[in-house]
């Protein structure tokens, strides 16, 4: 803005002493200060708000004045109600140095000028944003050159004083601006996407607003501008696979125009979305081929051929021909009317990248297929070492879900599931058909879990887990009734813990010392309890069997 808009507005008290020359100047910003040398706090282009505290004679004058036209500033407005008048001095010092120079009525509040200077200073350079985001978007469509994410974000920085971050649902930094700041860390960002993912389900238009450890922050989606031009007719068609922009700012009280060019940067963040799907689509195809093959019982020699097709594009540079595991993912909806199959495929996509990688491609090196409800991931591993067989290498079940368990189940909300199983290693085609049948035996046992998002590994398939999520659910229910309903039963009326005491005695492999000193019982009061439990049940648990028929039924409840 102009210094003569400035003293045109008459609700800002000002009165020009001195620079009717100069009203052409621009402002770019606004600055309150009583230092005898701000300089370090200005960068040009300020007016700069002083109540005269630095002013102990006439000799303060020429010096600040001096400071103020070296550091570049606009113009200088001195307010009344100190001194009642501006001193001569001062305005002869600004005469001197050609620096504009206003008064301030005593009536006037530095934060009136200084709230009217931001909105108007603002206003214009997002108007300025919205071109150069414009002609960003531009570059970006028109070619493979365009400047990525990084470059909008640093814009929005520059430009708007916002900083800005892109997530994945997971969490995952994908990017963020280049300028020297902090970043919200993982854990922050966790917890952004998993608001953003509730937010979502519930139906809330965005912005949604988040308050982290008294930092606010306003998330924005970043839809994929490749989508069909009918819009998703059910959110939890894409709710697990769209980024967001989390800006730290409260949108809450913008204006339209501003919110409009912040929908207008997501949309400029989506190019790149879809970029990146686009190059995951070869990876897709091999994924597809190879999967049917193993699934149509295809010859050893033809997979092997296909995967060293598949080896370079997933593994560039890699001399040494990889180990491969499989990892099945399902994705399940209340109702079954929405596919999971496509959702599953985004999510495995995202949950094996390594979640402290940044960037919307960090050398994602998996094949991702998908049918139904089911996805299927071939993630290859460098060749191990002789002296390895390779068994403990690669990824693991329970270290894969860790740091994403709380945005999914946010997303998936109360009527959705994710499980997840990871086969072992295996190191030639023909081992492949055996891993994907490993994973999905993995992926039922995570199944019988509790919870939203459950993960199981290969190696709890060689334990007495892996039959229990094939029991018929009828028999599951009528199995742990007849051995814990008694139990459950007698605890509700006499609050006497024999369900906690069962679990602990069979954990101590029977030792009564062992179990009443982590019960904190004396041993007699323990010997009572397992009486009662024996009388209530009509089993003994000094017998083997029963043991084993309390151990399970306990996992099956």
């Amino acid at each position: 803005m102009r210094l003569r808009a400035l003293l045109n507005t008459d609700a800002l008290g000002l009165r020009l002493l001195y620079g009717e020359d100069e009203l052409d100047r621009a402002v770019r910003g606004v600055m309150t200060t009583d230092l005898r040398d701000p300089s370090r706090y200005l960068s040009g282009g300020e007016l700069v708000l002083t109540g005269l505290a630095w002013r102990r004679d006439a000799a303060d004058s020429e010096p600040f004045v001096r400071i103020l036209v070296q550091a570049g500033v606009a113009a200088l407005a001195a307010g009344e109600a100190e001194l009642s008048d501006v001193p001569e001095d001062l305005v002869l010092a600004c005469a001197r140095h050609r620096l504009p120079l206003f008064a301030v009525h005593e009536s006037v509040a530095f934060a009136t000028i200084t709230e009217h200077v931001v909105r108007q200073v603002s206003g214009e350079r997002a108007g300025d944003l919205a071109a150069v985001v414009d002609r960003h978007r531009r570059m970006m469509t028109s070619g493979p050159a365009g400047g990525g994410p990084d470059v909008v974000l640093d814009l929005l920085g520059s430009d708007l004083d916002l900083r800005a971050w892109v997530l994945s649902p997971t969490g995952r930094m994908i990017a963020g601006p280049r300028a020297a700041g902090p970043a919200p860390s993982a854990g922050d960002c966790t917890r952004l996407a998993a608001e953003h993912l509730a937010a979502t389900r519930t139906g809330r238009r965005g912005p949604h607003r988040v308050t982290l450890d008294g930092t606010v922050y306003s998330l924005f989606p970043v839809r994929s501008s490749g989508r069909s031009p009918r819009a998703s007719r059910d959110v939890r068609e894409t709710v697990l696979s769209d980024w967001l922009l989390a800006v730290q700012a409260d949108a809450g009280d913008w204006p339209e125009e501003r919110l409009d060019l912040l929908h207008g940067v997501t949309q400029l963040i989506a190019v790149e979305r879809d970029r990146r799907d686009a190059a995951r689509t070869v990876r897709r195809r091999l994924a597809q081929e190879v999967l049917e093959l193993v699934q149509t019982g295809a010859a050893p020699a033809e997979i092997a051929a296909r995967l060293r097709v598949a080896a370079p594009v997933l593994l560039p540079g890699l001399g040494a021909a990889p180990h491969w595991q499989v990892v099945v993912a399902r994705v399940e909806w209340d109702g079954g009317e929405v596919e999971g199959g496509p959702v599953a495929q985004s999510l495995l996509e995202e949950i094996l990248v390594d979640p402290l990688a940044t960037g919307p491609e960090p050398s994602d090196r998996i094949a991702v297929a998908h049918t139904g409800d089911e996805a299927v991931a071939l993630v290859p591993l460098p060749a191990v070492s002789a002296e390895h067989d390779g068994s403990e290498t690669g990824l693991l079940a329970d270290s894969l879900l860790r740091t994403v368990r709380e945005p999914l189940s946010a997303g998936l909300d109360g009527d959705g599931r994710l499980t997840l199983g990871v086969s072992a290693a295996v190191h030639s085609a023909e081992g492949l058909r055996g891993a994907l049948e490993e994973a999905r035996h993995a992926r039922r046992v995570a199944a019988a879990r509790p919870g939203r998002v459950c993960a199981a590994g290969h190696h709890e398939l060689a334990s007495h887990v892996l039959l229990l999520p094939f029991v018929p659910d009828d028999v599951r229910r009528a199995f742990t009734a007849r051995l814990l309903d008694p139990l459950k039963e007698y605890d509700r009326r006499h609050r006497a813990e024999l369900i906690e005491t069962l679990e602990a005695f069979l954990d101590c492999d029977g030792s009564w010392t062992r179990c009443a000193t982590r019960l904190h019982l004396h041993v007699n009061t323990l010997r009572y309890r397992v009486g009662r439990i024996e009388q209530l049940t009509g089993r003994d648990l000094s017998r083997l069997e029963d043991k084993l028929d309390f151990f399970l039924a306990l996992r099956m409840g």
